[in-house]
């Protein structure tokens, strides 16, 4: 059987749900996420804060009408490499059942396709070090590992 195409879409808030859900399905995601039901008001008030900003877009992937993946594409202005905008791609997410499909590579050519689009001329994301099955995944796309990341809690 061939698989249905792969349809990208912005995420609507009757998404935020299946977006949270697929966030906590991983060993750091499980214990960073809410999953109450109602979701925490803070998932709507980040999504609302998403939606509302032209330079952010957060996106789910659908197969025969169900939500399979997410990822979020942040578009950033910056003067270094003479005025580049970089596409920052963020969050993501397969669901558990549709892994290993080759959804993550159809999600991240179509990333690439809309931050091109965009006028960006590099595109980035961060991952977490006890991921390295993600960063041979990267790697297989043509990421390189070219800086060290830090982040600050606060």
């Amino acid at each position: 059987m061939i698989d249905a195409p792969l349809t990208f879409r912005p995420a609507c808030e009757t998404d935020l749900f299946e977006i949270v859900e697929m966030l906590a399905d991983d060993p750091l995601g499980e214990s960073r996420e809410d999953l109450r039901d109602p979701l925490p008001r803070a998932y709507h008030a980040a999504f609302a804060a998403i939606e509302s900003d032209p330079n952010q877009l957060l996106v789910v992937a659908e197969r025969n009408g169900t939500v399979v993946g997410t990822l979020q594409l942040s578009f950033l202005p910056g003067l270094a490499r003479q005025g580049a905008w970089r596409g920052q791609i963020e969050a993501v997410r397969i669901a558990t059942d549709h892994r290993g499909g080759k959804l993550g590579q159809a999600m991240f050519a179509w990333a690439i396709s809309e931050c091109r689009a965009r006028g960006c001329s590099l595109v980035q994301l961060t991952t977490d070090k006890a991921r390295p099955d993600a960063h041979r995944f990267y790697d297989r796309l043509g990421f390189e590992p070219t800086h060290i990341g830090y982040k600050l809690k606060i």
